[in-house]
């Protein structure tokens, strides 16, 4: 699969049927020496509707890629319970 052909799927938390976003609002840690994806780091969503925020803070929750567990046409599933999740969570 190409990584164009991942961008408008839906990331959806097996555990709680969260919705967490959309892949092409993501950015990817690869590994330099081997190419590969490591993680997904999917901005908060409900930071998305801060119009006037006065800082450049983006928060969000880093999603290693083992946490992948099918990936479809419409939506990407993952599983991550909740202590996870919040270990996780990303200041940029």
């Amino acid at each position: 699969m190409k990584l164009s052909e991942l961008g408008g799927k839906e990331i959806v938390n097996l555990n709680d049927g969260g919705r967490l976003g959309i892949i092409a609002d993501s950015d990817l840690i690869i590994d330099d020496k081997s190419g590969k994806i490591l993680a997904l780091l999917v901005p908060d969503r409900r930071n998305q509707l801060r119009i006037f925020s006065t800082t450049n803070d983006r928060n969000g929750i880093e999603i290693p890629w083992s946490s992948i567990r099918k990936i479809g046409n419409d939506m990407i599933i993952i599983e991550l319970d909740e202590e996870n999740r919040n270990k996780r969570i990303f200041t940029v």
